[in-house]
């Protein structure tokens, strides 16, 4: 999971769907068919060397664009990120599931 800015979405276009949301990395995305899923994204662990990132939190986001190439499941918006883990992390481990 990356930390990322999200603006025109591959889903919705210009709409907005509010600030808790994600992109989709290229094992999650499905040819679109993830596109306004929500799911429950919980911090597990650093993929860096911020100690101790997770808040102990967990946030519901939808899915509403597409990040090709991405290394990660799914990219965060700052708003989303900074819920579940430390901004400065960057990256970290994450556990969702489909709500």
């Amino acid at each position: 999971m990356m930390l990322s800015l999200l603006v025109a979405s591959a889903c919705f276009n210009q709409e907005g769907r509010g600030t808790m949301i994600g992109a989709a990395g290229d094992a999650l995305w499905n040819n679109g068919a993830v596109c306004g899923k929500k799911f429950t994204v919980t911090c597990t662990g650093a993929r860096n060397a911020v100690p101790n990132p997770c808040t102990g939190k967990s946030v519901t986001i939808m899915i509403v664009d597409h990040c090709p190439g991405c290394p990660s499941t799914i990219d965060l918006s700052l708003e989303a990120f900074t819920t579940i883990a430390k901004k400065e992390a960057g990256i970290i481990n994450i556990d969702y599931k489909q709500v």
